[in-house]
């Protein structure tokens, strides 16, 4: 598949900020070796990756002497993007820092791209990954969808976790038990929950869902997510954001994802709240892989090219039709498939 391609203002910003970091990459690669060839440097030992900063990554030590402590480490410029979730080969160095000179093979890797067509890492090593939504700010199909499509490429398991039940009406409680059965008939687990009812301690559906488990939580800003987790770490100090009394829209609280360890047991990642979750990076196949219904029918069309966009013989209208295939996940296909083959037609078009 063709990637987004730039406009030449754009490449050479691009080139000016890989050279700048390649740059730095090369100082503090330099300096690493100065301290491994002066014997600075200890014995390397396994260690996780809990929280990235730029060029810095929070590494917490898991066997040797330091075992349970936190290091700010470096990373060798050898080493490909690492990730939140990841387990590495750190050796500890001066002033309380590291340098991580190894990556361990990953289990699985979140990933969504970012604007200019680059696939931007969430979390790695999740057991499953909770897509938390809430009366307000409103929950849409094609949100839901696209992060359960990423699940579904990724082999990651979904659960889909609705919080601030209390927020439920005579209003809304129509519009919401049908979007949550569409996907209990799908097969994907979904819990109920409130935060705010369930007061400083997680709610018992919150702990059943994270005990013994990686868990990263994902969905729109404003849905409750540092709430949640305030309620499963207690004494950690996380921001809780409000939802703009304008907008609507919640107001990004979390600037980067960190792993925390539960009291009960299971790790915890939180994640950047992401409004929008692009798929068009991802080829029409993977697409239609993603939404398990589709799934069943591919490759059955009439014509191998079918664009399945009201083509003649297709089968996913045949299944719609025979109520195989909702309308509200048919109407949300068709917006995925469209939008990315908008926006790769656009970054061809940029040059």
């Amino acid at each position: 598949m063709a990637k987004r391609r730039l406009n030449k203002q754009q490449q050479f910003r691009i080139k000016k900020v890989q050279e700048e970091r390649a740059a730095r990459a090369a100082r503090k690669e330099k300096k690493v070796q100065e301290q491994a060839d002066a014997g600075e440097l200890g014995p390397e030992q396994e260690g996780l990756v809990i929280a990235h900063y730029g060029q810095q990554l929070d590494v917490e030590a898991l066997e040797g002497d330091q075992v349970g402590d936190v290091v700010r480490c470096f990373v060798r410029a050898n080493i490909d993007s690492l990730v939140t979730g990841d387990k590495v080969v750190w050796r500890p160095g001066k002033n309380e820092t590291g340098v991580i000179v190894a990556r361990s093979e990953r289990r699985n890797l979140l990933q969504r791209p970012d604007n200019f067509g680059a696939l931007k890492p969430v979390a790695a090593n999740i057991d499953h990954i909770i897509l938390v939504i809430a009366p307000e700010p409103e929950p849409h199909d094609n949100l839901i969808d696209r992060y359960l499509v990423a699940s579904e490429i990724t082999d990651i398991p979904a659960v889909i976790l609705l919080n601030k039940t209390d927020l439920i009406t005579d209003s809304n409680q129509e519009s919401i038990d049908a979007l949550l059965g569409r996907y209990e008939a799908l097969g994907y687990e979904v819990v109920r929950t409130s935060a705010a009812e369930s007061g400083d301690k997680p709610s018992p559906e919150v702990e059943a869902l994270v005990k013994d488990q990686t868990s990263v939580f994902v969905g729109q800003s404003g849905v409750g997510k540092s709430s949640i987790i305030q309620t499963l770490m207690p004494d950690e100090a996380i921001r809780v954001g409000a939802v703009s009394e304008s907008t609507g829209k919640g107001i990004h609280t979390t600037t980067t994802a960190k792993l925390f360890h539960l009291p009960l047991g299971g790790d915890l990642i939180d994640s950047p709240g992401i409004r929008e979750f692009g798929l068009w990076h991802m080829t029409a196949q993977e697409i239609e892989y993603g939404f398990r219904e589709i799934r069943e029918v591919i490759g059955t069309c009439k014509f191998r090219n079918c664009r399945h966009m009201g083509d003649p013989g297709c089968a996913i209208n045949k299944a719609a039709e025979e109520g195989k295939i909702s309308p509200e996940r048919l109407k949300s296909f068709h917006r995925i498939l469209q939008d990315m083959t908008e926006q790769q037609a656009r970054g061809l078009k940029l040059d």
